[in-house]
């Protein structure tokens, strides 16, 4: 198989969810890397309070939906239904929409599914679910011209043909590359599908993208391509061994209404904010300080410059107002 030259995108969809691929493997996503679910419960507990002013902007139905996109092994969609308030978790019908199999012990309510339900009504959320959805990647020759870069399974480039059709149109409107030799770019173009067939699903609610993003105004000159594997960045190689990951250009995913804003924005708005517990709580509370301190910590994390509080929410309202633009 190494002697195939394929483009990175059919490469990393076999790669990662093809028979052997590496979202079947049976430690999952966090045996490799470390997301905003896995840093604290505050972030499930957050996506719990999002899920509750959607549910107030439907006006309360009887049935109402949480989507848990790309669900690993069900830690986000267990993490919510556990901080919802007891009435509306009554009322909540929870899936996780991932391509691996059912993980033993998850709470029997979620419902465990390869693909999205049909006419959600409620909260769809992809958390690092489209910097896995697999692009072309484009590099500029030694003419200036845009060609697609190939790819085999031990992780050798080469060019092929020039960028065809719609990708060279989306590269010409999101992501134009100077006639510079050795510019790359990734072609988002099936990641805006994807994204638009996901927001589809959604009847009335919210639909909610959480991923490592770039806009227009700051596109890496030389693509973000690149694999992790037990907790280090790796080559990206296309062999089922590593995760191909690459950063989400949610611009261009973006479809009228929705809304971009930084995590920590989106956060603090949901009532995650890392402020210090008061000092006289050492004395007065210890062990209460000393949990408080903890989770301040943990809040710091998630909203913090240079790490998990930079990334994109791409937050795209169906049939509601936005539930977290009075807040921001």
């Amino acid at each position: 198989m190494t002697d195939r030259w394929l483009g990175w995108r059919a490469a990393a969809q076999e790669a990662l969810y093809g028979p052997d691929g590496f979202y079947r493997r049976p430690e999952g996503p966090a045996g490799h890397f470390r997301t905003s679910v896995h840093a604290s419960p505050l972030f499930a507990g957050a996506v719990a309070r999002l899920l509750c002013r959607v549910d107030e902007a439907l006006g309360r139905p009887a049935a109402l939906d949480f989507v848990d996109m790309a669900a690993g092994r069900g830690e986000l969609a267990a993490g919510v239904l556990a901080a919802l308030p007891a009435e509306v978790a009554a009322r909540t019908h929870a899936y996780a929409v991932e391509v691996a199999s059912r993980p033993e012990g998850l709470d029997r309510r979620i419902e465990w599914l390869p693909e999205l339900p049909q006419q959600i009504t409620g909260l769809l959320f992809a958390n690092e679910w489209l910097d896995n959805v697999p692009v072309e990647v484009a590099e500029v020759d030694s003419a200036g011209v845009p060609r697609l870069v190939l790819v085999r399974q031990d992780g050798s480039e080469r060019l092929g043909e020039r960028v065809p059709g719609a990708e060279a149109e989306w590269l010409a409107r999101w992501w134009p590359l100077p006639a510079e030799e050795g510019l790359r770019a990734e072609i988002g173009l099936s990641r805006d599908r994807a994204w638009a067939g996901a927001v589809a699903s959604v009847g009335r609610g919210l639909a909610a993208a959480v991923d490592y993003a770039h806009t227009s105004d700051a596109r890496p000159p030389f693509g973000t391509l690149t694999g992790f594997r037990e907790g280090r960045e790796t080559a990206p190689v296309p062999d089922g061994s590593c995760d191909i990951t690459a950063h989400v250009a949610l611009d261009a995913c973006a479809l009228p209404g929705a809304r971009l804003l930084a995590q920590r924005d989106a956060l603090r708005a949901l009532g995650v904010t890392g402020a210090r517990p008061p000092l006289a709580l050492a004395s007065t509370e210890p062990a209460a300080y000393v949990r408080a301190l903890a989770s301040a910590g943990e809040a710091a994390e998630l909203t913090a410059a240079g790490g998990l509080g930079d990334f994109g929410w791409l937050v795209q309202p169906v049939g509601i107002p936005d539930p977290l633009h009075a807040q921001t």
